[in-house]
């Protein structure tokens, strides 16, 4: 790969993948009534929709950098926008709630591959005196995605069908594919360490344990006062 071509197209692949992870986090929340109302079941109990994905994603960042050593940065990137997209689809297409919630466990799995390795990418690629304007480039749409979430979601719900907050990942997902495909530079760890299965099972255990983790705490669906 040519050095300054890489150094280009990088920057918005890493920049698209980011920006989908960040408006999936909270393009849900305005339509959950839509969803609710499609899907006929009581909004409350759509909280898993919501919360799984970004638990999928906390659980999985954690063994994305032992990934990328691994595999490859080109390969373990690519695998995870192409399950992002893929997942993307499914909860589109999904019938019931069950489909749905594992449709939003798999885009998180897909997430938290994506945003460390892209961002480990940029790293490797860029020198110091570039590093930061080549971070700041990429961190800008992370953090517009969250904030244009629950407009965009409310936009689609109103004119078009909740399955369409889904779908819009489709295009962004094949873009940034092909341009991964194309242009994303195969890094990988010198040595290969082992997993750290313990400490990554003790980390999900304590995640676990919160109050809020829980897909059903807090209240009920029945019961809101619950």
């Amino acid at each position: 790969m040519n050095p300054s071509t890489v150094k280009t197209y990088l920057p918005w692949v890493v920049a698209a993948a980011l920006f989908m992870e960040g408006l999936d986090t909270t393009i849900v929340n305005t339509a959950v009534p839509a969803i609710a109302e499609g899907l006929q079941v009581t909004p409350l109990s759509l909280k898993a929709v919501v919360t799984s994905y970004i638990l999928s994603l906390a659980v999985c960042i954690p063994v994305s950098g032992w990934m990328a050593d691994r595999f490859g940065t080109r390969r373990v990137f690519s695998i995870a926008v192409a399950v992002f997209t893929v997942a993307s689809i499914l909860c589109g297409l999904a019938q019931n709630a069950p489909m749905l919630v594992a449709g939003r466990i798999l885009q998180g799995v897909g997430a938290a591959m994506m945003m460390p390795v892209g961002r480990l990418a940029i790293i490797r690629t860029f020198p110091k005196s570039e590093l930061l304007r080549a971070m700041n480039f990429v961190i800008i749409p992370a953090l517009i995605g969250p904030l244009l979430g629950p407009t965009v979601g409310g936009l689609i719900v109103h004119w078009l069908s909740w399955h369409y907050i889904f779908f819009i990942n489709v295009p962004v997902g094949l873009m940034a594919l092909w341009l991964a495909h194309r242009h994303m530079p195969d890094y990988r760890g010198d040595t290969r360490r082992p997993l750290d299965v313990v400490g990554l099972v003790l980390f999900v255990r304590a995640l676990g344990s919160r109050p809020s983790a829980g897909v059903g705490s807090g209240f009920d669906a029945r019961h809101p006062g619950k």
